[in-house]
């Protein structure tokens, strides 16, 4: 009976994920592609529906993906790092796509809940001939467009010293509302289609070289909007620039992310996200690492089976040498699986309130 449940909350599971993937390529197609050349009030009701769907399907399909995760790998001690990060992910679906939108009178506001590089949106709406700006203007005014400024800055401010205190797991497992939370909530059916399988040698080394080239293209859509804000006289014109980095999102990340979704892993986009990678190298600076002595490490390797981002903790434990890969996201995963209770995730401040209080 109990198999049956559990199967029956897979299949369920699975059928929200399709959903979602579905409505997002529908929508987002429609609204960047379809509703600028339509009539005004089809365009209308096509943004109107986007917004909805982004803000309230979302959550929704959030918190009973998450109820239903919940279900399947079973509420335990053994799950208490998963339980805290889909616990993370309903509390910023709330903020970002309930409480702000209707604080801020703004249903817009999720395109500012990542920092930079991810985007050069807040960059481009301080340009008043930009596209977004001439967009949203009317519709905002200067005190809405002021709003959304101050609401990126705080979130930026919050990413950032979080993941200082508590490393890369802050904002990747546990704010990160473009994948962080569907390789969460939707962790117990990916892949969508076929069986997981191992990622081989070769095509980490792809992913790891596709990262920095991703960093690299972020970074100078960053620095290209800086300094033509600056005033600096740049080869392209802003529109060009802003239909580029448009098609980037569509293709390379919203596209791509989905892709992995549904023949790889549930962390696929994660791999390169260029958030990630400056809040990896920023980890460092966190002393972030898994800690793998806490007991004697016996070998089961399910620490290594269970890591969405293919890190090789298992040769690490057996030394009680630390992993500090730049690719762990901190999801625990790894952690809960042990058996022997023999991993620990800190950082340099972990370390210490661990000292200071005990924490476990």
């Amino acid at each position: 009976m109990k198999n049956t449940n559990r199967a029956k909350e897979i299949r369920i599971l699975k059928t929200i994920l399709w959903l979602y993937i579905i409505l997002a390529i529908l929508l987002a197609g429609l609204n960047y592609g379809y509703a600028n050349r339509s009539d005004s009030s089809i365009a209308e009701f096509i943004t109107w529906f986007w917004h909805f769907y982004e803000n309230w399907i979302k959550t929704l399909f959030i918190i009973i993906g998450s109820f239903l995760t919940l279900r399947i790998i079973g509420i335990s001690q053994r799950s208490k790092m998963r339980k805290r990060n889909i616990a993370g992910f309903i509390v910023a679906a709330l903020v970002v796509h309930i409480v702000a939108p209707i604080l801020l009178n703004n249903k817009e506001i999720y395109l500012f809940a990542m920092p930079l590089p991810w985007t050069t949106t807040p960059l481009q709406l301080l340009y008043p001939e930009s596209p977004i700006y001439l967009s949203r203007y009317p519709i905002w005014g200067v005190a809405g467009i002021s709003a959304a400024l101050i609401f990126y800055l705080c979130l930026s401010i919050i990413v950032i010293v979080g993941t200082l205190l508590f490393g890369r797991r802050w904002q990747c497992s546990t704010l990160c509302l473009f994948n962080g939370f569907a390789s969460e909530v939707f962790a117990p059916v990916f892949p969508l289609i076929g069986k997981k399988k191992k990622i081989k040698k070769g095509t980490l080394k792809f992913f790891t070289f596709f990262k920095w080239i991703f960093l690299s293209l972020a970074l100078f859509f960053t620095l290209w909007w800086i300094l033509f804000l600056s005033g600096v006289q740049l080869f392209g014109s802003f529109q060009l620039i802003s239909r580029i980095e448009t098609f980037k999102y569509l293709s390379a990340e919203l596209l791509m992310m989905m892709f992995f979704w549904i023949a790889f892993i549930g962390r696929g986009y994660c791999y390169y996200c260029p958030l990630g990678t400056v809040l990896s190298l920023l980890s460092k600076l966190a002393g972030q690492k898994i800690i793998t002595n806490q007991t004697k490490c016996i070998q089961c390797n399910r620490c290594n089976l269970s890591c969405p981002m293919s890190i090789d903790i298992k040769g690490k434990a057996e030394l009680g040498q630390p992993v500090t890969d730049l690719r762990c996201v901190g999801c625990g995963h790894c952690i809960d699986s042990c058996p022997e209770k023999t991993l620990r995730y800190s950082t340099k401040f972990l370390d210490w309130f661990y000292n200071k209080f005990k924490y476990v």
